[in-house]
């Protein structure tokens, strides 16, 4: 689920872990239907290149868990890719074996 942490909006969707990806990453209609306000522009580096992505924060949830994040927002995704920094900050790692997601040990 991602939020809007100024209004009521929030949306449930399915998402992708990008263990490459360092910041959550959202389609541009996401962020419009949520409202989300951006506060600044952040360069990325995507497999399209070096681009600038608007940034927003919102809250994302992840098996239950709750975090503030940053999201960067692009015209170029079409699916929710769940960042390394988010992961981290909801205390949350990827499984090797598997792929899933589990609980961090640290």
């Amino acid at each position: 689920m991602i939020r809007n942490l100024f209004t009521s909006r929030s949306i449930s969707v399915k998402a992708l872990v990008g263990t490459e990806a360092i910041f959550t990453v959202i389609p541009r209609k996401i962020a419009v239907e949520l409202q989300l306000p951006v506060i600044c522009r952040r360069r990325a580096t995507t497999v399209k290149g070096v681009t600038e992505l608007d940034e927003c924060v919102g809250m994302v949830e992840v098996m239950g868990r709750k975090a503030y994040s940053h999201i960067l927002v692009s015209d170029g995704v079409d699916i929710v890719l769940i960042g390394s920094v988010t992961l981290e900050t909801l205390g949350l790692e990827v499984e090797p074996v598997t792929g899933r997601l589990k609980e961090s040990k640290t």
